[in-house]
């Protein structure tokens, strides 16, 4: 196979170093390497991370091929610096068999873009009522590790136990979309002076805390592990501190649009900033950033959802909640991140490599950036800015908040297991 020698990259924002790719493997990493026939990519002082790992993406196939595909969801992970993506059970039919996570698995390993890793559902049609199965979907070839309904919560504490009791047979763990739905009804949008001069329906604190609050219990009870997907409030973050500092297995990501847009956003009445959960307010925004930079929150997690054009353009009430996320979500944690001094690179890979890779139990991705280790990496210009152009998304979907938008940092090059995927910015 071929080799590559990276010359002149930070590795994790340190000092330039040389790394060479042999095949699959990082061959060596060093001061003035060499190989012969070995292709040269000049890293001039780019910072290079692990490839990237994102534990929440939908990428709609099967049943949405009009929002995305597993190839156009790939695509677009490998240009965002990602060597593995987590694919979300609320598909059409649901991912709630062996058959259909194996579908997605497989859709994966032809395109290769990125690694895909199926996400099974925890109940049957995402209906709340009884567990999937759980298990014939671990002993898939899949081999799903992570179960979440991610769309609508298990708000039924029994199932969520039973789920929670189940998963820990295999060292499995339940990704929990925190959304009291009782308390949500109707809701459009973050439930505060905002929505009160808007007239929108307000989604409240409490609604995402009180799940959170149960669930962390009912881990504790089990002793098995639960993971929140999009913590999006100062509160969330307080309850999850809490259960680290008993021991709790719990884990937490947060999005970027989250660290960085305000429901203030929501006055211009653009439904690509309508989200679910809901753009909060500036207090949360800066508590999910400290939060980020202490560990409460272990990881970044992208919550790409596309749609298309129709499901966006059209008036806020009407509107489908997401945005598209895996194109840029570097270059937010950049701005949110590192720019403000709270993550160096290192705590990047750590938040975006490392421990995803862990939680999700990806194999062969999050490794460090050292001899012997798997070539899954990526190389960033942090120096570059620039306007976001929705156009170039390799994703089939244009529903990104940030265009025209200027952000920091852009990804140069990406590889999976040695081979290149994204060449000088460009899908290869």
């Amino acid at each position: 196979m071929s080799k590559t020698l990276i010359r002149g990259a930070k590795v994790l924002g340190g000092a330039p170093q040389d790394v060479l790719i042999d095949g699959g493997t990082i061959a060596e990493v060093g001061s003035g390497l060499s190989a012969d026939g070995a292709e040269v990519v000049d890293a001039d002082g780019k910072v290079l991370l692990p490839g990237l790992v994102d534990l929440h993406t939908h990428l709609r196939e099967p049943g949405r091929e009009d929002s995305e595909t597993v190839l156009t969801g790939t695509r677009a992970a490998a240009s965002g610096g990602y060597t593995a993506v987590f694919a979300m059970a609320n598909t059409f039919p649901v991912a709630d068999t062996a058959g259909v996570v194996e579908q997605v698995w497989r859709l994966g390993k032809e395109h290769g873009y990125c690694d895909v890793r199926p996400v099974g559902a925890v109940t049957v049609g995402l209906e709340g009522r009884k567990l999937a199965e759980l298990g014939a979907m671990h002993d898939s070839a899949a081999g799903v590790t992570v179960f979440s309904d991610d769309g609508k919560c298990v708000d039924d504490a029994v199932i969520m136990r039973r789920a929670l009791e189940y998963v820990k047979a295999f060292d499995g763990v339940v990704a929990q979309h925190a959304q009291e739905p009782r308390l949500t009804e109707g809701a459009q949008m973050n439930e505060g002076v905002v929505s009160a001069e808007l007239g929108l329906g307000g989604w409240p604190a409490v609604a995402e805390e009180s799940i959170i609050a149960r669930d962390v219990l009912l881990a504790e009870h089990v002793g098995s592990r639960v993971h929140i997907c999009h913590l999006s409030t100062a509160g969330s973050v307080e309850i999850v501190r809490w259960a680290k500092s008993r021991g709790i297995q719990v884990t937490a990501e947060v999005t970027p649009h989250h660290l960085l847009l305000t429901d203030e956003l929501v006055r211009t009445y653009d439904p690509v900033y309508k989200v679910n959960p809901p753009l909060r307010t500036e207090r949360d925004v800066m508590a999910l950033r400290e939060a980020l930079a202490d560990g409460t929150i272990d990881i970044v997690a992208t919550d790409h959802a596309p749609h298309p054009h129709e499901d966006k353009d059209c008036e806020w009430a009407a509107a489908a909640m997401g945005m598209v996320g895996l194109e840029t979500a570097l270059s937010v944690v950049q701005e949110t991140m590192v720019e403000t001094g709270l993550l160096d690179w290192a705590g990047v890979a750590d938040r975006m490599s490392f421990t995803p890779a862990r939680i999700g139990r990806a194999t062969g991705h999050g490794r460090p950036v050292s001899a012997g280790e798997p070539a899954n990496l990526t190389l960033v210009d942090t120096a570059y800015r620039g306007p976001v152009d929705p156009a170039g998304f390799a994703s089939r979907s244009r529903n990104t908040p940030y265009a025209g938008r200027e952000l920091p940092g852009r990804v140069t090059h990406t590889w999976l297991r040695g081979k290149a995927t994204l060449v000088d910015g460009k899908l290869t």
